[in-house]
């Protein structure tokens, strides 16, 4: 009896540890979930979420803070002062980041009207530096655009429409919005037809990989995911410090939207290991964060020749 005990459980515990093996042999599909990226709205949620701020390269580059609030308004205000210069949220900003606006900025008001948010601030915003006004206004943008719904920026001072920086003279035409660009590359003939694409690159600090969007200016009017892939697939990347890891040798066979989803069917060398069939994390983000910022789609789905292998969730479904 106690003989046939020992084997049952000999058995049942060898059983086990082979399923624990064939598990990781052969993983499920892994679906990523971006759904962090969008605004958390319950202020007893504490989990960190997107924010653009100012890398050690210079570049307006995306990261993750602990920031929450109640209501948009409310949110949209921390993430204003989150880009002040010694303001009350700088012990959130992670190692090898920083804010950019200056440090006397008073936010007067915030407000929210459909797909609209105005901001009124003070007249010390007309201390920046000539080089880094642009950079204040993309950090801006792409902060206050990520709010869910929000795709219009308009900035006033002391009650009235910013038109002009004092230092640089630089111009700016309102409303701000993703369309106008960030860290922009500029390879074009003219500027008739020009096509304005947000590719996604990874950069490293701290030991950590984190995402630089660039907006290539360029008269390829190509759909905007082939020119992503492509740029992606470069062997030459504009500056050395901004990395993809993507196979140069990855091909996008073909692709498709319908109901919301974007289909991307490529070749094998998606793979980072074939036999696992596993595509690195980098890849999957640098590609879905790149199409959220150029296409109005819920979700993208990775192809290999034909398979699905993975899919990527890019808005909060309601």
């Amino acid at each position: 009896m106690l003989r046939k005990f020992a084997y049952n459980k000999i058995f049942r515990t060898t059983g086990m540890l082979l399923l624990l093996l064939l598990l990781l042999l052969f993983p499920a599909s892994k679906e990523y979930s971006l759904e962090d990226d969008r605004v958390v709205k319950t202020s007893s949620n504490m989990e960190k979420n997107e924010v653009f701020l100012i890398d050690k390269d210079g570049y307006v580059a995306r990261c993750k803070v602990n920031i929450s609030a109640d209501n948009d308004e409310k949110y949209a205000k921390k993430l204003i002062e989150l880009l002040i210069i010694g303001g009350k949220y700088e012990e959130k900003i992670p190692n090898g980041f920083k804010a950019i606006l200056p440090t006397d900025l008073k936010i007067n008001s915030v407000s929210i009207n459909g797909s609209d948010i105005t901001i009124d601030v003070s007249n010390d915003i007309y201390e920046l530096r000539k080089k880094d006004d642009e950079l204040a206004i993309e950090a801006l943008t792409f902060n206050l655009t990520s709010i869910d719904g929000i795709s219009n920026l308009y900035i006033n001072v002391d009650g009235s429409p910013l038109k002009t920086f004092t230092i640089s003279g630089r111009n700016v035409v309102q409303p701000f919005s993703k369309k106008d660009g960030i860290n922009k590359i500029y390879d074009v003939i003219n500027y008739k037809n020009v096509n304005n694409v947000i590719v996604y690159y990874v950069s490293r600090g701290n030991n950590n990989y984190y995402y630089v969007p660039v907006t290539k200016v360029t008269n390829d009017n190509r759909d905007k995911i082939k020119i992503i892939i492509d740029e992606l697939t470069s062997s030459h990347i504009y500056e050395t410090n901004l990395m993809s890891f993507l196979n140069y040798n990855a091909k996008l066979l073909n692709y498709d939207i319908t109901d919301g989803t974007l289909t991307l069917n490529f070749n094998n060398f998606l793979f980072d290991d074939e036999n696992t069939k596993s595509i690195l994390e980098e890849v999957i983000y640098s590609i879905s964060l790149s199409v959220r910022d150029n296409y109005n789609v819920k979700e993208v789905v990775f192809n290999v020749e034909g398979k699905e292998i993975t899919k990527s969730v890019i808005k909060n479904i309601e």
